[in-house]
C-alpha cells in the first residue's frame, strides 16, 4: 500500500528556552500525537514585536505527525507553551520517504 504524503504533517514552534521545549516534546510524544521531535536549540530569531523590533535566543522544534492530529498538536502546545501569541506552523508534506511515513503513521496514534 502506498502511503499518500499529503496526510503527514510537519510542524514548526519556537519556545524560550530548552525547559519549555522539553517539556512540549516529551507530552506530545507520550500522548502519541507526534512520532519525533527535533530540537534545535540557540536559534537566533529576529521579528518585531507590539512596534519594536526584537531579538532573542530561541529553541526550534520540529514536529513529524500525521495531518489528522494537527489541530490537537496545536492545542497542546497551546497549553504549554508560555507565549501568548506562540509561533505555531503546519506544513502538509508533498512527498516522503515511504519507509519513514509508514513509521510516522505506526507511532502516532
Amino acid at each position: 500500500m502506498t502511503l499518500d504524503a499529503r496526510n503527514f504533517s510537519i510542524t514548526l514552534v519556537t519556545t524560550p528556552d530548552i525547559a519549555v521545549a522539553r517539556k512540549i516534546a516529551q507530552t506530545l510524544l507520550e500522548a502519541h500525537l507526534v512520532a519525533c521531535v527535533n530540537l534545535i536549540p540557540k536559534i537566533e530569531s529576529h521579528y518585531w514585536w507590539e512596534g519594536k523590533l526584537e531579538q532573542s535566543e530561541e529553541v526550534l522544534l520540529i514536529l513529524k505527525s500525521t495531518s489528522s492530529h494537527a489541530e490537537e498538536v496545536k492545542l497542546v502546545v497551546r497549553s504549554i507553551h508560555p507565549f501568548t501569541t506562540p509561533e505555531i506552523v503546519t506544513f502538509a508534506l508533498d512527498d516522503g520517504c515511504e519507509s519513514y511515513l509508514r513509521w510516522i503513521s505506526e507511532s502516532v496514534t
